[in-house]
């Protein structure tokens, strides 16, 4: 479903894309790549806007993967990228 009407991005006066998207989080080290968010999408520069909720629920999502990841580190600091998929 899309969210209507449409935004505009204001620093190119074009109107946004309703489509997936990659949400990246960067904390003490540790990068978050979250693939296939849906988002408002620039078309002339890929900059995404997140509806509040998909906000909501990707930070609590990353929260969660960025402290586990650092439980992780403290564990064994050798192992440093982990992929992780659901679905």
């Amino acid at each position: 479903m899309t969210p209507k009407p449409s935004p505009v991005c204001t620093q190119h006066n074009t109107e946004k894309v309703w489509q997936q998207t990659v949400f990246e989080y960067n904390e003490d080290g540790i990068s978050v790549r979250v693939q296939n968010v849906w988002a408002w999408v620039c078309p002339e520069d890929g900059e995404p806007s997140f509806t509040p909720e998909t906000m909501d629920a990707l930070l609590v999502t990353v929260r969660e993967l960025v402290d586990t990841a650092k439980r992780a580190r403290q564990r064994s600091p050798a192992l440093t990228e982990y992929a992780v998929a659901v679905g």
